[in-house]
């Protein structure tokens, strides 16, 4: 499947991006992101020490969840055009969770010959509660240019 191409002179400030919806979490997702990411800290999978540490069970790196955002905005903008990526970690995600990405572009210019677009994005979970919340800067191809 072809990739839609985000041009410059097709998007609007307040456009929003197709979310990305990734349900029903599980404890097998977080403990391969550990492997992937060497992020063995123990309390993302084992359950004991979660729970001595304060928690009600395991839960989710906050990277993890970044990651998920990751995905949608390059699906959205084009993975070559993202130029800056900012994240804040706000709430946890947990087993059974689900987590939607959503973003909104909040400012689109040009400077120095080149398009660009400015967005807040986020990740929140079943109950709307952000877990992670970002900004991007994208450069954007123009169809002028095509």
């Amino acid at each position: 499947m072809e990739k839609k191409v985000l041009y410059f002179e097709d998007v609007r400030e307040g456009d929003e991006a197709p979310p990305l919806v990734v349900p029903n979490i599980t404890r097998t997702q977080i403990v391969k992101y550990a492997g992937a990411s060497g992020d063995f800290n123990p309390i993302h999978h084992d359950e004991l020490y979660a729970i001595r540490a304060g928690n009600d069970r395991i839960f989710a790196m906050g990277m993890m969840t970044a990651g998920f955002l990751s995905h949608m905005i390059t699906d959205w903008v084009g993975g070559g055009n993202l130029r800056k990526y900012r994240v804040r970690f706000a709430t946890r995600i947990w087993p059974s969770d689900t987590v939607t990405c959503k973003g909104k572009i909040t400012m689109k210019y040009t400077e120095e010959g080149k398009n660009y677009i400015e967005a807040d994005t986020f990740a929140e979970n079943q109950r709307a509660e952000k877990a992670v919340m970002g900004t991007i800067v994208a450069e954007l191809p123009s169809k002028a240019k095509e």
